[in-house]
């Protein structure tokens, strides 16, 4: 049967955190998904780790690819994706149990809306809850967010609505969530669910912390490109 949702995890060289990510995707209440794994040219044991899940279990697929980059192997990975919904999650992050019952819920409650996110709570790099994320805190609109990338973690969207607007663009190494989030914004509705079910790690080896002057860049450059 074709799943209700997608799930997709790229892993580059995250051996420490990628077992435990993988199995809060697998521990979630919800049916119905397919975990899609693409390992972007590990050379630490990640590849090994997403092979044990893979064979045990039947909702996991792994693909394993050279290395190109995170935005291209985001882009395969979603080519892959056969659910009605798509999601995101990071290989050093964790979903919470009920976080695709409660994001599915509201968009087959809701067809007008394209995309949902909910808060996310902080931990360190050892798993120690840190406390509740910032971002989830600024109240959404289309406009705002061309100020501040509220739509945070964890979003579920359409995987439609993900097509219909190209997906993620190579032209972004860096801020490429942000710049899909605000194409998205321009074409459907965005709806905030106020419930903490993401865990963001933060450590030194993080995306965030490495490049965080480059991401800044590019979350500029987003925004110049959505103002009409």
């Amino acid at each position: 049967m074709t799943p209700e949702t997608s799930i997709v995890l790229t892993v580059y060289n995250r051996a420490l955190y990628l077992e435990s990510a993988i199995q809060s995707v697998l521990a979630q209440t919800k049916q119905g998904f397919e975990l899609i794994i693409w390992d972007d040219g590990s050379s630490d044991q990640s590849i090994d780790i997403a092979q044990h899940y893979a064979t045990q279990d039947k909702r996991v697929r792994l693909i394993a690819a050279p290395h190109q980059g995170r935005v291209k192997a985001l882009q395969s990975a979603m080519a892959k994706a056969t659910g009605t919904y798509v999601g995101l999650v990071d290989s050093d992050d964790l979903l919470a149990p009920t976080a695709l019952a409660a994001t599915t819920a509201l968009l087959n409650a809701s067809p007008d809306v394209g995309m949902v996110y909910t808060n996310y709570m902080v931990i360190d790099e050892k798993g120690k809850l840190i406390g509740p994320g910032q971002r989830c805190t600024i109240p959404y609109s289309p406009e705002r967010l061309l100020v501040d990338f509220m739509t945070f973690h964890f979003r579920l969207m359409r995987h439609s609505i993900y097509q219909q607007v190209g997906g993620f663009d190579t032209a972004f190494p860096y801020a490429q969530d942000y710049d899909l989030c605000l194409k998205l914004s321009e074409v459907t509705q965005i709806q905030h669910l106020a419930q903490p079910l993401y865990f963001y790690r933060t450590h030194p080896k993080s995306v965030s912390q490495e490049q965080r002057i480059e991401q800044i860049d590019y979350a500029g450059k987003a925004i110049a490109t959505t103002l009409p």
